[in-house]
């Protein structure tokens, strides 16, 4: 949907009629149902009126079609500038324009698209100006059918017409030159060669029938996608199905599939534990129904997972259609019924009520992602919740499938991958951490290598010297340790001291945290490692969970204050201790179970509490007597 579109000359009028900004506040009002914020409406002013004096240049022609605030298909995304007309040839062709009002930024090191500017009031990371130019063209052309059929060529720039550019700017680093080189970015000082770049593309008028093609276009995924996606899950190890994931993921194909031809909403429930397969099969879909012409999206709303999938999928590619496929969950606040075929949404029960950076959007992440799709999917094992805002539930989903019209079925995993394929120790774990009492299990004979340290030395020495074949080995932790801002960098600052032992944080180098080479040297937490898995991993448990009077007893004030997974709990037990005791004591422990079953070999323990160290070690001799 285009909020504003007319002729070149019209968008000249209303600039010096000063109009242009109220003409799209209205309209945004009256098409999508929103109002504008003054930062906005600024924003619109001060980067419209830079385009009018872009455009008052009579080679551009008159009749060239000009749109404002594009909205992407199946996304919340918008373009902010296109102009359409023909080239020489007669070809049609559209000049995206990303405006940003940026005076600065900072090189993100180790990244290839991410970069740290002032906006919306903070510094923050932000994607490279020129990589979300490139990255919207790359997302109308593989959804739009009227691109691809009509040939439209798309030629996307971003425009920072603020911006002093300095030798050797960071706007220019190395690591972002595949972006740039099909995505320039223009500053203050180059409006004649941000002119030059669209008089190359849009040397006679359209009178807006490209721009028309591309706002009623037919949605369908690519060939090249299609082809892209499925090249890269070739032959790739990691996602091959086994047993009952391919039971699954068959199921859930049919009824995607029917969802198609009927048109009815249809909610799946997939519940599965540690290891058996949740993300093997959700990959697979987004291959198998994107083949089928299906718009599909794998959603989480922890971007870890999201990284080193996409990672894993794309290997030492670093453009790719993929990346556009790969959402996180706040991503559907906007977007209309019914938008997107099927959703697959991993890691469900990390789901949160809004949405935002300030959780200040949208009503409901499971009722949006319902709402947004024909087939929604959700993969959840609601003994990994582990903040206060989890509220990934079966029950949860139930309701809003009701409320949204949209038929249930479910689907249970229990063939287990992880930990050697040992449920032994998958209950030995819950028992001991006393979240539900298990019998019948043995670890005598069981190919999966436990060990307690002695201290945090011996666990580091041990994962170091497995992670030397493969790096798939690392040292994980609860979050009892601040995590200072300011040194996420500093591979020379140790955030974790325990007598003698120091180690950081897993620092912000651009890598995920899974697949950095680095990352050995480093400990990692919930949020990094949630969802993934390792060949071995060592696990610091902290003093927010302790052996005392023969029992486990977890304290959440010992959690570190730069943890946001408790944010809240000191408020709720003011106002109800029992409650906040039970909500804490919860996540604490499916933190530790969660952080205990990432480890596909084996799992070495060290904990700060004396009486935890002699509690496990009994428990573990005990089994395998």
């Amino acid at each position: 949907m285009i909020v504003y579109d007319g002729l070149k000359t019209d968008f000249l009028t209303s600039c010096e009629n000063d109009s242009i900004a109220i003409k799209i506040e209205e309209n945004i009002l009256r098409k999508i149902g929103r109002h504008t914020s003054k930062a906005e409406f600024r924003s619109w002013e001060n980067s419209l009126n830079y385009m009018y004096k872009v455009l008052n240049d009579r080679m551009i022609p008159s009749d060239a079609g000009v749109a404002i605030e594009y909205n992407i298909p199946q996304t919340s995304k918008r373009v902010d500038f296109m102009i359409s007309g023909y080239d020489d040839s007669d070809e049609s062709n559209i000049v995206i324009v990303e405006l940003k009002q940026w005076e600065s930024l900072e090189e993100v090191w180790g990244t290839d698209a991410l970069v740290e500017t002032y906006t919306g009031g903070a510094k923050r990371r932000v994607v490279h100006p020129s990589y979300q130019a490139w990255s919207y063209a790359r997302l109308i052309y593989d959804y739009n059918a009227s691109v691809q059929d009509e040939r439209v060529e798309l030629h996307p720039c971003a425009c920072l017409h603020n911006y002093i550019r300095h030798p050797s700017d960071p706007l220019d680093a190395g690591q972002y030159k595949a972006y740039f080189d099909d995505a320039p970015a223009y500053t203050k000082g180059q409006l004649s060669d941000l002119r030059a770049f669209i008089k190359k593309s849009i040397v006679k008028g359209d009178k807006k029938e490209t721009l028309y093609l591309i706002d009623h276009g037919k949605i369908r995924p690519s060939k090249s996608l299609q082809n892209s996606i499925a090249s890269m899950l070739k032959g790739n190890k990691e996602f091959i199905m086994i047993d009952d994931q391919k039971v699954a993921y068959e199921e859930i194909l049919h009824l995607s599939e029917l969802s198609q031809k009927d048109g009815r909403k249809r909610t799946v429930i997939v519940q599965g534990g540690p290891g058996t397969g949740k993300t093997v099969i959700a990959v697979n879909l987004l291959a198998e129904l994107t083949m089928r012409d299906q718009v599909v999206q794998y959603v989480s709303k922890n971007s870890a997972p999201r990284q080193v999938y996409l990672r894993k999928l794309k290997g030492q590619m670093k453009k790719s259609s993929v990346d556009n496929m790969f959402k996180n969950s706040g991503a559907y606040t906007e977007v209309g019924d019914n938008i997107v075929h099927t959703l697959l949404v991993d890691e469900a029960h990390r789901l949160n009520k809004k949405s935002g950076m300030f959780h200040n959007k949208g009503e409901n992440q499971i009722k949006e992602i319902i709402h947004a799709s024909f087939c929604s999917v959700f993969f959840i094992d609601e003994s990994q919740r582990v903040t206060m805002e989890d509220i990934g539930s079966v029950a949860e989903i139930e309701k809003w499938a009701g409320e949204e019209g949209s038929e249930v079925y479910y689907l249970e995993l229990q063939s287990q991958f992880r930990c050697n394929g040992s449920d032994g120790y998958l209950a030995w774990i819950d028992d001991v951490l006393d979240i539900r009492e298990t019998a019948n299990y043995n670890l005598e004979g069981m190919d999966y290598d436990i060990r307690i340290c002695d201290s945090p030395e011996e666990m580091r020495d041990i994962v170091v010297e497995h992670n030397k074949s493969n790096n798939r080995s690392r040292i994980l932790a609860g979050y009892c340790w601040e995590w200072l801002k300011k040194e996420q960098n500093n591979t020379d600052y140790h955030d974790i001291k325990i007598g003698d032992f120091e180690m950081s944080w897993n620092l912000h180098d651009g890598e995920p945290y899974a697949v950095s080479e680095s990352s050995i040297n480093e400990v990692g937490c919930i949020h990094t490692s949630q969802g993934l898995e390792f060949d071995y991993v060592g696990v610091i448990i902290g003093d927010d969970m302790r052996f005392k009077n023969g029992k486990i007893i977890t304290d959440f004030t010992k959690r570190a204050r730069t943890d946001q997974s408790l944010k809240g709990i000191k408020k709720m037990y003011k106002e109800n201790p029992e409650e906040a005791e039970k909500r804490a004591d919860e996540i604490i422990k499916n933190t530790y179970r969660t952080l205990l079953t990432r480890g596909m070999k084996g799992c070495c323990i060290y904990c700060t509490d004396p009486g935890m160290q002699r509690y496990l070690t009994e428990r573990l001799k005990g089994m395998r007597k």
